[in-house]
């Protein structure tokens, strides 16, 4: 059965790496709320910056998701569930994006709602690396039991 952990060990690369990647759009978007917080950046090219990696962030955190579910991870994909379903609802309600003249009036609001975000998926982060470290661990063991 090695063959079934090293997949495990792949998946798990896999998640890992689209996790940071969801990390640095987050991390991405807080900064450019910081630009503007301190005027370094006007209001509509924070709110366009801001607004090209939305989709992206959505489209790939459904895809981790999906990801999971189609490997069997059900913990890892019940994890991922409220931050899927908090996406879904800010989609469908049309407030993902980012108004331009409401910005300044709702720069706390945002901030806060990503840093929510960003503490979400370091703790996915770290459920990954977690799973990962002992999926390689454990099939390091399966070769040495032959």
């Amino acid at each position: 059965m090695p063959s079934q952990t090293m997949a495990d060990v792949w998946a798990w690369m896999i998640f890992f790496f689209m996790l940071v990647a969801l990390i640095v759009m987050v991390v991405f978007q807080l900064m450019c709320l910081a630009d503007l917080e301190f005027d370094y950046i006007n209001p509509y090219d924070s709110a366009s910056r801001i607004n090209k990696v939305i989709l992206p962030e959505f489209i790939t955190h459904g895809v981790l998701c999906f990801l999971y579910l189609v490997t069997g991870h059900w913990v890892a994909a019940l994890l991922c569930v409220p931050y899927l379903y908090y996406n879904v609802r800010l989609y469908l309600e049309r407030q993902h994006l980012i108004d331009v003249t409401e910005i300044f009036n709702q720069l706390n609001y945002e901030k806060k709602r990503r840093l929510w975000k960003l503490a979400y998926l370091v703790l996915l982060l770290f459920m990954s690396l977690f799973m990962l470290i002992y999926s390689a661990l454990e099939d390091d063991d399966d070769e040495h039991s032959l």
